[in-house]
């Protein structure tokens, strides 16, 4: 067994984060009660360092500074040091990154703050070299014992600022959703768009499917081919991409250049997700192979390196791991030379250069090459006059050895707890897949994970676990995981009529309505009210890499008011997009999620009913379409629900289409309800 010279209270946490610092000689302890309780007692100001365990750039400064022992002698003397996972405490991390963000104008992580013993913010930053943190460390505590009122002085401010980041006004306006307010949202927003290597005018690139998804619908009901362009080769570029695993599958968290090449390696269990759905979405929509290449290649990523026994889901993949000398570095496994690929490939190294351009255009640094593609498959075997199918067979012989290749390397380090958000959004991603392919292995992986959140996660009282890790769940659910878990829940009833999901989705609902819910603002708060108070109690409703809780939450109500005929869900869901709209229109690629749900409002919404024998048939025939202006219901016997009850004749399977209370005459075939949903 390892012996360590250093040993402090992180080691009795389960996160392999802050795990990674339980051996430093810095004091680390966990974000509780009773550290808390301390800074006061000893009337100390605290250090709050936040991170995740895929951050490359909190593992140096974990080396360069918090494993040094004069670091560590400055912070124990006169701080209390507390360590904080991001993924599992997000609630702690909102509050100080607003606080960073309102002193510096930026944030990102490692997120470290300085803090009065009663944790209000009076100091903060990201990264920082030795000698700055040092610097700023000294120059805190000289001014804590020299002018302590300046620093309660300045918490104070800072304390009414971040509270004020968060204030949603009540928009008294008259309510009114409309396709030209969304246009003219897309106009201003296309002005950024990178029309020729995808995605925006910026570096470094993040992918934000939720953006994608909702220009292709829109692009879909608008009939604007340009949009749909925009996204087609978006989506192309970014997987011919070297952010995409061209050997292993599933995607890295963002690009550091323009072109999609070279990424930031670690992988994260959300985006990978999110981009399943999304280029399901897409493959429906194009019928283009490559969407479908990259959507199977993804979930059998996830199937071997990010799915536990249970069924569960692992949150990520460092982007560091060990080089040949021993050293954490990024990259380290994904990455090529070509003498090596020489001596793997031999005569096929030529073509293989070719298509994954081993040359100028695919080398990153130090003689290193990220694989990247320049074309598609028929356009590049029509240049080497080979035969496409002949092609597909060398691509993946050439996958096959690479990956054998890349088991002799040390792998990246695995970030091994299961948060129930995440999980959701996977699970979602399961069930898009296998509605767009039908695959039946995809619906067990998502039966399976469904069955894992209800059995592990789901409380009796309908309260939610955020956590998962070696057999024991931990920490109060989110507003994040409560939305999530609904709309996976509610998209496998649409994949498979089973009642049960939508019941524990309207249960999940009233609870968040019961403990999350300002009636006043019409609008959901990050954290319950069961939870202990922090400096304020956060609202997310910004879109980011992942849609804001409380724009999934709107679109849940949306849909479950039709589920249930409930129309105080669809008044919060409207009032909720009302509050937001006036941010919309200059800020577009922020709220896309909540212009996803005004598109239900301004364009026709279509209920589908199906009910009879066949009725998971008939779905599945309707499915092979791309509809995203649908919800579906169904059951192969009589049920009560709202949508479907009395619906149900013996011996037929009829299908139902209703939009804004007005109702079409059933039907049996699925190709005349495709010709009346079809723009």
């Amino acid at each position: 067994m390892e012996q360590y010279e250093y040993t402090n209270d992180l080691i009795h946490e389960t996160s392999p984060y802050l795990l990674q610092h339980a051996h430093n000689p810095v004091n680390w302890k966990p974000w509780n009660e009773k550290t808390l309780k301390q800074a006061k007692e000893e009337n100390k100001l605290i250090i709050v360092s936040i991170g995740y365990a895929a951050c490359h750039w909190c593992h140096v400064m974990e080396h360069e500074s918090f494993e040094d022992t004069l670091v560590a002698k400055t912070m124990n003397s006169n701080y209390i040091n507390i360590k904080v996972d991001r993924e599992e405490r997000p609630d702690i991390d909102q509050v100080y990154m607003n606080a960073v963000q309102l002193m510096t104008g930026s944030g990102g992580w490692p997120l470290n703050m300085i803090t009065l013993p009663d944790g209000r913010p009076v100091w903060g930053g990201t990264y920082f070299k030795k000698e700055d943190w040092l610097n700023v460390l000294k120059q805190i505590t000289e001014l804590r014992e020299k002018q302590p009122e300046k620093l309660i002085e300045y918490a104070e401010k800072l304390e009414q600022g971040i509270k004020a980041v968060d204030l949603i006004e009540v928009n008294t306006d008259t309510i009114n959703f409309n396709t030209d307010f969304i246009a003219s949202s897309v106009k201003e927003w296309s002005t950024n768009f990178d029309h020729k290597e995808g995605g925006t005018k910026r570096v470094p690139k993040f992918m934000m499917p939720n953006n994608y998804q909702f220009l292709l619908r829109y692009g879909y009901q608008a009939k604007d081919e340009k949009i749909l362009n925009f996204v087609k080769n978006t989506l192309t570029k970014i997987s011919y991409g070297g952010v995409y695993d061209h050997v292993g599958g599933g995607f890295s968290r963002y690009s550091t250049d323009e072109k999609w090449h070279v990424p930031h390696f670690e992988k994260m269990l959300y985006d990978n997700a999110q981009l399943v759905t999304l280029y399901s979405d897409a493959f429906l929509l194009t019928k283009d192979p490559w969407f479908k290449d990259v959507v199977y290649e993804t979930l059998e990523f996830i199937s071997r390196e990010l799915t536990n026994p249970e069924g569960a889901f692992y949150s990520s993949l460092d982007a560091d791991s060990k080089n040949i000398n021993d050293e954490l570095e990024e990259g380290t496994f994904y990455i090529w030379k070509k003498e090596e690929l020489k001596k793997l490939l031999n005569e096929d190294y030529t073509l293989f250069s070719d298509y994954y351009n081993i040359n100028s255009y695919g080398l990153w640094e130090k003689d290193n090459y990220v694989l990247i593609k320049k074309e598609s498959d028929p356009k590049f075997a029509k240049k080497h006059k080979i035969d496409l199918k002949k092609l597909h067979q060398k691509v993946e012989h050439w996958k096959s050895l690479l990956r054998k290749e890349r088991e002799n390397r040390s792998k990246p380090r695995l970030d091994d707890k299961t948060l129930t958000s995440w999980n959701a959004l996977m699970l979602k991603g399961y069930l898009d897949a296998y509605r767009v392919f039908g695959e039946q292995k995809f619906l067990n992986a998502a039966l399976k994970n469904a069955n894992f959140i209800k059995n592990t996660q789901l409380n009796k009282d309908s309260s939610l676990f955020h956590n998962y890790k070696n057999g024991k769940s931990t920490i109060n659910g989110y507003l994040e995981d409560y939305a999530i878990v609904i709309e996976a829940f509610i998209t496998l009833y649409q994949n498979t009529f089973d009642p049960e999901w939508l019941e524990i989705s309207k249960q999940l609902t009233e609870y968040t309505l019961a403990h999350f819910f300002n009636t006043d603002k019409n609008i959901f708060y990050f954290t319950s009210d069961q939870d202990p108070e922090l400096i304020t109690r956060t609202i997310e409703y910004n879109d980011n890499v992942i849609p804001a809780s409380n724009s999934i939450m709107a679109k849940n109500l949306f849909l479950l008011s039709h589920y249930f005929d409930k129309s105080n869900y669809r008044e919060i869901s409207k009032k909720m997009l009302h509050n937001i709209q006036p941010q919309i229109n200059s800020y577009a690629s922020g709220y896309s999620n909540w212009l996803d749900l005004m598109l239900n409002f301004s364009f026709d919404y279509y209920e589908l009913a199906i009910t009879g024998e066949d009725a998971k048939i008939k779905l599945k025939e309707i499915n092979e379409t791309y509809i995203p202006n649908k919800l579906v219901a169904g059951d192969t016997t009589e049920s009560e629900s709202a949508l479907l009850k009395s619906r149900f004749v013996e011996g037929k399977t009829l299908i139902y289409l209703c939009v804004n209370n007005a109702c079409k005459y059933p039907v049996e075939n699925t190709d005349e309800i495709i010709q009346l949903l079809e723009y």
